[in-house]
């Protein structure tokens, strides 16, 4: 490879490389099948934009106030940095396959900051703005503001992009970095605070502000400003991205802190082998960075969802009190027992030793995460006090993830043979779901939820969190029998899945 390669070139060649490093992957078959559903995600995202930015448009017609949108942006943004964890990795994981290549690594770095910048989530926000100009000007804004206005829109979008790379990067070194992402909102909304503190009309400065602001000269010059902004950004991204890569990839992560104090857990030694892999399960938290970040992010989730059930009226209905209530015991599972298998792949060889090691193993995690669930009730206990949600609603929803819940992620140990890296935080794309995982990840969070709207639309809530707790404790007791069944299933497929995750250690 020529070292006067221009950037160009570079950046087809790794496009392409991508590309089919994507077909290549042992689990393209259940890509293909998660592309599907995101695609189709999609298109139901991008109606409701449509439907937004038409009813936005409108309003800004009506009210005469072109850059309408933009005041409701940093709600937007807000949303979209949230939303981006679900699907957006940092581009550092693309990285690896170059290290040792005589290729540039800044070049390989900007040119996944440029994917990021292009992606087809950014370029759904599309779908927001051109109904929103297309209406505006049919009600008789001018078209040169509009354009304005979209540009400096699609522009914040950018930024949100840049500013969710750096700011996961970080947060993936420490944890401790959230504080700096609540205080990056904390400025954001801080004007919104400060005029809702001082005086009671709020539209009405933002309507004077706007009117200011109405002149094409004027929203240009933002356009401009804000331009330099997501450059700053994109400079930013790219010297913390290069620089973290060769501190882990390089220099093979020798900056972290040796381990000083070993916990043995001994109280489990009563529990023979079972209690070995007990010990096994906490361990893997504490020690290991791929899974201990899943665990403080479902963790946290529920902190903050119990939070703001408790001390707001956002989610006051009946329908959405269920939902988060059942959120709260489920995400753990559902953030964690999605890979069940997959940090064993690691050393699935040891495993498969001795007979029914792995029915002792997927029982010792089962009891593991039953006991987990008591630290979404004593969170949500708050909810409780403040009449939000009724003990009877707990106990069902405990039970139901118990049961019905843990029934469906368990099912995922017959099917996963995808090793995932234990130490790997980063690189790698081990991290991301396939198909059949979010397939179970979404039937878990949501048919629980819809046995209980159809029970309350049949009956009282009362009597339908009474069924739900029934069915729930029934499968809870029926565990033994249904761990053993997913125990033969994944038996019979033994060869399939070592082979599987020996491909992909």
């Amino acid at each position: 490879m020529s070292g006067k390669m221009n950037r160009i070139a570079i950046y087809r060649l790794l496009w392409h490389n991508d590309k089919l490093s994507e077909k290549r992957n042992p689990a393209f078959e259940q890509g293909i099948a998660a592309k599907v559903l995101m695609w189709i995600g999609a298109l139901m995202m991008g109606g409701y934009m449509i439907f937004l930015g038409s009813l936005f448009g409108k309003l800004a017609a009506e009210e005469d106030i072109p850059p309408f949108i933009l005041m409701i942006m940093p709600v937007l943004m807000l949303l979209d940095f949230f939303m981006r964890f679900l699907s957006q990795q940092t581009p550092m994981m693309f990285v690896r396959p170059y290290l040792l290549m005589p290729m540039p690594l800044k070049r390989v770095v900007e040119a996944y900051l440029l994917t990021q910048l292009g992606n087809t989530y950014n370029l759904l926000w599309l779908a927001l703005f051109l109904p929103y100009s297309f209406v505006a000007v049919m009600g008789g804004v001018d078209l040169l503001t509009l354009l304005a206005v979209t540009v400096a829109g699609m522009l914040l979008v950018f930024i949100n992009s840049m500013w969710y790379l750096l700011a996961r990067t970080l947060i993936r070194r420490s944890l401790l970095w959230w504080l700096l992402v609540i205080g990056v909102w904390g400025i954001v909304f801080l004007p919104f605070i400060l005029t809702i503190t001082i005086s009671d009309h709020v539209f009405d400065r933002f309507v004077d502000f706007m009117d200011f602001m109405d002149s094409p000269a004027l929203l240009w010059l933002a356009v401009l400003v804000v331009l330099g902004v997501l450059a700053g950004f994109v400079l930013l991204n790219r010297s913390t991205q290069i620089r973290f890569v060769r501190q882990e990839m390089l220099t093979g992560q020798k900056g972290e802190k040796a381990l000083k104090r070993v916990s043995n857990f001994t109280f489990l030694e009563h529990f023979g082998l079972m209690g070995d892999y007990l010990k096994l399960e906490l361990k893997s938290i504490m020690r290991n960075k791929a899974i201990r970040t899943r665990v403080f992010m479902s963790l946290g989730l529920m902190v903050m969802f119990s939070l703001i059930i408790t001390f707001t009226d956002i989610y006051d209905n009946a329908v959405m009190l269920n939902f988060w209530c059942y959120y709260c015991f489920a995400i753990y599972g559902a953030t964690t027992l999605t890979k069940i298998m997959a940090p064993e792949g690691n050393y699935i060889d040891l495993l498969m030793t001795q007979r029914e090691n792995i029915l002792l193993l997927l029982r010792a995690k089962y009891i593991f995460h039953v006991a987990i669930l008591l630290v979404p009730f004593v969170i949500m206990l708050p909810a409780v006090i403040s009449g939000k949600f009724s003990l009877m609603m707990m106990v069902a929803y405990f039970l139901t993830t118990s049961g019905m819940a843990y029934f469906l992620l368990f099912q995922l140990a017959v099917y996963n043979k995808q090793t995932l890296p234990l130490n790997s935080k980063i690189t790698g794309k081990s991290n991301m779901e396939s198909g059949y995982q979010l397939f179970f990840e979404l039937t878990t969070l949501f048919l629980p939820l819809l046995v209980m709207v159809a029970l309350m639309f049949l009956c009282s809530e009362l009597t339908a969190f009474i069924v739900l707790t029934a069915i729930g404790l029934a499968m809870t007791l029926a565990s033994p029998l249904w761990l053993r069944n997913i125990y033969h299933r994944q038996m019979s497929r033994k060869y399939v899945n070592m082979e599987g995750f020996h491909a992909t250690r």
